[in-house]
């Protein structure tokens, strides 16, 4: 058992060290991933559905899917560090689109949780999911700029 203990310990702690800035939010979207999966199951029945192995399969797909957006974003600023040290530039930059996206989908399974809880009929105080979805938009909005600015530039 001490030993099982052991290598959790070190892969976790390896992870976390290879992640960095972006483990939290990994942490964080594998758990609502999780919690999401199990409220959506548990909520199907308050909505007059039925379970099915097709849906099911497809809901876990697309938690996969999420995960790989994650990793499309790390691959992204692996890219940008590389073309940064290739010009010579001795800076680092951690994981910021990874980031970004990791906490866009957590702020998604957060808003599916409380959707489903809602459906399963637990009492909920009214100012948590507004404000979960101004957050939301919130980023969506700080990533929107960063777009239309550079879009800008380009048309100059």
């Amino acid at each position: 058992m001490d030993k099982i203990k052991l290598v959790v310990t070190a892969v976790i702690s390896a992870l976390m060290a290879w992640l960095g800035i972006l483990a939290v939010p990994v942490f964080l979207l594998v758990g609502c991933n999780c919690i999401d999966y199990a409220t959506g199951l548990c909520a199907v029945k308050y909505r007059q559905d039925q379970i099915s192995s097709y849906k099911s399969i497809r809901g876990i797909a697309k938690k996969v899917c999420q995960w790989l957006l994650v990793l499309v974003g790390a691959c992204i600023d692996i890219l940008i560090n590389y073309a940064v040290e290739c010009a010579g530039v001795e800076i680092t930059i951690p994981f910021v689109l990874a980031t970004v996206v990791a906490v866009w989908l957590v702020i998604n399974e957060i808003i599916s949780i409380l959707e489903n809880m809602l459906d399963i009929g637990v009492s909920m105080p009214p100012f948590l999911l507004p404000i979960i979805k101004y957050i939301k938009q919130q980023v969506e909005d700080k990533a929107t700029i960063a777009d239309v600015e550079s879009e800008e530039k380009y048309e100059e």
